[in-house]
């Protein structure tokens, strides 16, 4: 269905009004005015931020597949270096994209609502990665309950692509098959900061003078009326702090707000706060703090709240996404899993790291329950190998299980 079909579909010429207004703006309106596209949303600030924030923070962290299996009566797990996806999700999910790329603006997507990869198959085996432009994806439910992919590639046409070829991760989900848009239901807080913007930039693009009336007594004639007029748009332009000169009584008559009347600052400090709550962000991850400095040790509680709240469930929901999509039932049945390997984000300063590793390789009296060489490696550092790689055997010989005793 055309543009024009589309408008002229709605019944009340209210509706077609404001389907055009939609169509020919490219977004839907908001309360505040400004319409909200995918662009003017990235040009709001705070929501950049808190994208980033989503995205870097899900991207920076190693994302690697494991193994649970079970030696001499222990069980254990390992990186599965030698399965063939470890390498695609790792390094290289295509040939034009480092996993750290792929990753990012994967998880930009999925901040979004929904984020699709193509999976190219070598011997029923992931080979790569290849991801889709959400808004080229058209999602749909069959009355069986089956999934539906459409894709429209770059030359127009739509394909319906098998879903055991797509990778698909959902944002939060209402119906459970489609991550909830994100830029809808925030479309009216990122149109007020995007109105907030505009009207600020207006006010010193005026050089910071409000508009108003000029009043003279007497009639104005049409010469003198523009004449009057092109002065003031000479005044217009002029140096913001030049004196204005009035002459026959004239009056200059404020008829808009300055921007401290209008409280632009508390008004925008307040829009950040609510884009950060449509996007599970702190604010303070963004760099704001508002009319309060932290603390050190407050500050450092926010960002282990942010590891907690914010990107530990984007981790889980990427993690379990994986698991179902790039592996099969059988290698899920033999303990293979992914896992975001966030230590990275939990070192603390060297002090602090000193006096837990000391007490993990059992100072103080407590029983160890690392070795040193798990200590190095946390610090990334070779192994010495040996007795290194060993708990002392006092700790061994108190794991062990009892021998049983003939009855």
């Amino acid at each position: 269905m055309g543009a024009l079909a589309a408008a002229l579909a709605e019944r009340k010429s209210g509706d077609v009004y404001a389907r055009w207004l939609e169509l020919l703006n490219f977004g839907a309106k908001s309360k505040a005015g400004p319409p909200v596209t995918l662009l003017t949303a990235f040009r709001v600030s705070a929501a950049f931020a808190c994208l980033r924030a989503i995205a870097q923070g899900c991207a920076q962290v190693p994302f690697k597949l494991y193994q649970d299996y079970e030696d001499a009566g222990l069980a254990r797990k390992r990186v599965a270096r030698d399965h063939p996806v470890y390498d695609v999700v790792t390094a290289k999910p295509n040939a034009w994209q480092t996993a750290f790329e792929f990753r990012e603006t994967q998880a930009l997507h999925a901040a979004m609502g929904n984020a699709y990869a193509f999976k190219g198959m070598y011997r029923g085996k992931v080979a790569e990665l290849i991801l889709l432009n959400p808004a080229q994806v058209k999602v749909e439910q069959k009355p069986d309950w089956t999934i539906t992919y459409k894709v429209t590639g770059r030359n127009g046409e739509q394909r319906e692509i098998d879903p055991g070829l797509i990778w698909h991760i959902r944002g939060p989900s209402w119906d459970g098959f489609l991550g909830i848009d994100t830029l809808n239901v925030a479309r009216d807080a990122l149109g007020l900061a995007v109105a907030l913007e505009d009207s600020q930039s207006s006010l010193h693009a005026n050089g910071v003078r409000p508009s108003g009336v000029y009043s003279v007594e007497g009639t104005l004639n049409t010469q003198q009326h523009k004449e009057l007029t092109a002065w003031l748009k000479q005044q217009a332009g002029a140096k913001a702090g030049a004196p204005m000169i009035l002459d026959r009584n004239a009056k200059w008559l404020q008829q808009s707000m300055s921007g401290r009347e209008a409280q632009h600052k508390e008004v925008r400090d307040q829009q950040v706060e609510e884009v950060c709550r449509f996007f599970g962000i702190l604010p303070i991850v963004i760099g704001y703090s508002g009319d309060k400095a932290n603390t050190y040790a407050s500050a450092e509680a926010m960002f282990a709240a942010h590891r907690v709240q914010s990107l530990a469930p984007w981790w889980t929901r990427i993690e379990t996404s994986a698991d179902v999509n790039l592996l099969t039932d059988q290698e899920r049945a033999k303990g293979y899993y992914f896992k975001h390997v966030a230590n990275g984000l939990l070192l603390a300063s060297a002090k602090d790291q000193a006096e837990y590793l000391a007490k993990a390789l059992g100072s103080g009296g407590a029983p160890a329950w690392m070795t040193q060489d798990e200590a190095r490696g946390l610090l990334d550092l070779d192994p010495f190998g040996g007795a290194a790689a060993q708990l002392p055997e006092r700790l061994v010989a108190a794991a062990a299980p009892a021998p049983k005793q003939d009855t």
